[in-house]
């Protein structure tokens, strides 16, 4: 790979590591730290008063980098829109949660609406911008299916279902933003390899966002992103999908993210429908804590997990590209 995608990497991870040094006793200060749910792990219980919204610090470093190296293709000026978007509102969620000392900030209908509001103006604005056909692309062939209009429902079905998969799955240190990682540096090779170099720089800048947060994220953490972090990384990986049309890929490459996120579906509608629970807490990390996993072990098994579906979606992606 060209050597901007190593730079851009390494201007990211020192940026955050930086903006962590210098926010960390600042959110401190403010006292933005974390409330746990009575209703979790006790192990958690341990980690109350952890400062949250670190997701600001990836954030900015995201920002000054895209700035600096003056990356403002449309493609990434309406990802830089997407992913903002997202963290604002979970900044908002953070804020409130923080003030009002307690684990619920926004309520689920103001949050969806919110991710509503922001699917809805992106693919409005990609199609319009780039001209993306009203198709899906299939995984692993040179096929695609025309689905007209019922595109835009379609694309905020992905954008609203992979913020909310790795809202869910940001339970544990360094989970979610070492999943992130993984799936996008696949992401950034994907697109080195099919041309899609500006839009592979920010891929690749977020990549290393996620690398400088672990600094601070690693068990013990540090700091937690919040859904200030966690909504914007999988606003920012949905958009992705869309702009390089693989959305359905996505369920592939981010499979811990789908796992994440299915596990909470089947725990809901089974507890509802046969008062009965498949897994002993969801989602799905906190279903092995309790069966007797470390933290650590989990964490490094479910990157392990991440890393292999994301290589093995990647390579047959690209030997199926005519």
């Amino acid at each position: 790979m060209e050597s901007n995608y190593f730079i851009y990497l390494l201007e990211a991870a020192v940026l955050t590591v930086i903006c962590g040094w210098v926010g960390i006793p600042l959110l401190k200060k403010l006292k933005a730290r974390q409330s746990i749910r009575t209703e979790g792990p006790k192990s958690h219980r341990a980690k109350s008063g952890t400062p949250t919204m670190g997701g600001l610090f990836m954030l900015t470093a995201m920002v000054l980098v895209v700035l600096f190296n003056r990356l403002l293709d449309p493609s990434v000026l309406w990802l830089l829109f997407l992913t903002l978007g997202h963290g604002l509102l979970g900044f908002l969620d953070d804020f409130i949660k923080a003030e009002k000392k307690r684990n619920l900030g926004l309520t689920a209908k103001q949050k969806m609406l919110g991710q509503l509001i922001l699917a809805v103006l992106f693919c409005w604005g990609v199609v319009d911008t780039l001209h993306l056909p009203y198709s899906i692309a299939i995984p692993f062939t040179d096929m695609d299916i025309s689905i007209g209009l019922l595109y835009y429902p379609f694309v905020v079905l992905v954008i609203v279902g992979a913020s909310n998969a790795v809202n869910l799955t940001d339970g544990l240190d360094g989970l979610a933003s070492g999943c992130c990682v993984i799936a996008f540096t696949a992401y950034a090779v994907f697109c080195y390899m099919t041309g899609f170099h500006d839009l592979g720089y920010f891929i690749i800048i977020l990549a290393g966002a996620c690398i400088g947060f672990l600094f601070f994220n690693y068990h013990p953490a540090k700091v937690f992103m919040g859904d200030t972090g966690s909504l914007a990384l999988g606003g920012a990986i949905a958009g992705i999908s869309v702009m390089t049309r693989t959305e359905l890929l996505l369920a592939f490459l981010g499979l811990i993210f789908v796992l994440e996120a299915l596990s909470v579906i089947i725990q809901v509608i089974s507890f509802k429908t046969t008062g009965k629970r498949v897994f002993k807490m969801s989602p799905l990390h906190h279903h092995f804590e309790l069966s007797g996993w470390s933290e650590v072990r989990v964490v490094w098994s479910f990157w392990i997990f991440e890393g292999f579906a994301a290589a093995g979606s990647l390579m047959l992606a690209i030997y199926a590209l005519p």
